[in-house]
């Protein structure tokens, strides 16, 4: 039987019906089920993303319709984060392609890259080096290498499967002379080097919290997200051998989620300086060289 659907708007408004209904979570993009039913459906149409009230009303052909239907209902049935049903992601207007073999793009480090990490960082355009570490998509590192535009980034990742996607952006961006990939454990595939800068979005959810997690975030590769009993393992490790990689005067960038409370269990006698962003001030600290273990 068909469906009594024309418009775009009708469309709308069942996804966002249908996800609510479903019980869903956001967090990978959109955080309402409105917002998210809007991006799958433009994307679908291959409608500008960001102009939805010219075409509320325009009647579609039985194809389109059909089309839309079928991502609504994956996404509800599956509980497939939205970014893995379009291959794509988006921060601060840029777009990177993704997959399952990496976690979906969503760091608030990107916000601090905006303004070059000023005043940490004083003057940007005298960046010559940085480093990314557990780089997944490439995200950050293409993000850095824009806002540090005279700076060479090595970009780390322990996943091959993570880095064919992170090689994918790269060369989408067309830098492949300013970004470096490798793979391996942390610091251990690089050069002997040392960074003005060095940014990372390590795996940092504790056990407990990882038992927990809505299924969409379980589409995700575990390797990405499990940081050990407290979630410090990876994070321990960073902080612990960064002195040797960062120059004189040089920072360390680190995003934790909501494990604040572990970093300073973990961390505790350290200076950390919390970082302000649209999720607050729990969410990224910075150490500077200075301040790290000898």
């Amino acid at each position: 039987m068909a469906l009594p659907f024309t418009t775009v708007r009708d469309l709308l408004r069942f996804g966002v019906s249908r996800f609510t209904q479903a019980g869903l979570s956001f967090g990978h993009g959109s955080t309402n089920a409105y917002d998210e039913a809007a991006y799958l459906i433009l994307h679908t149409l291959h409608l500008p993303l960001d102009t939805l009230d010219p075409f509320l009303d325009a009647r579609l052909l039985d194809d389109e319709i059909d089309a839309v239907m079928k991502v609504i209902e994956r996404r509800a049935k599956e509980r497939v984060p939205a970014a893995y049903i379009t291959q794509e992601a988006w921060m601060h207007g840029r777009r990177f392609y993704v997959d399952e073999r990496v976690i979906v793009p969503r760091s608030f480090i990107g916000e601090l890259l905006q303004d070059g990490l000023q005043p940490y960082v004083a003057d940007p355009d005298q960046v010559t080096r940085v480093l990314e570490l557990c780089t997944g998509s490439g995200c950050l590192a293409i993000l850095a290498a824009h806002a540090f535009e005279n700076a060479d980034v090595d970009a780390v990742d322990i996943s091959p499967d993570a880095l064919a996607v992170a090689r994918r952006n790269v060369d989408d961006y067309g830098l492949e002379e300013r970004v470096s990939l490798y793979e391996g454990d942390l610091y251990a595939p690089l050069p002997s080097t040392r960074y003005e800068v060095i940014i990372t979005n390590p795996p940092y959810v504790n056990a407990q919290a990882m038992q927990a997690l809505p299924e969409e975030y379980r589409h995700e590769p575990e390797l990405a997200l499990a940081g050990g009993a407290d979630g410090m393992d990876v994070v321990r490790r960073i902080v612990r051998d960064a002195g040797k990689w960062l120059t004189e005067d040089g920072v360390l960038v680190v995003e934790i989620g909501n494990e604040r409370p572990n970093v300073e269990a973990a961390l505790g006698g350290l200076d950390l300086v919390w970082l302000s962003t649209s999720a607050g001030d729990d969410n990224v600290f910075l150490i500077q060289a200075a301040d790290l273990p000898a």
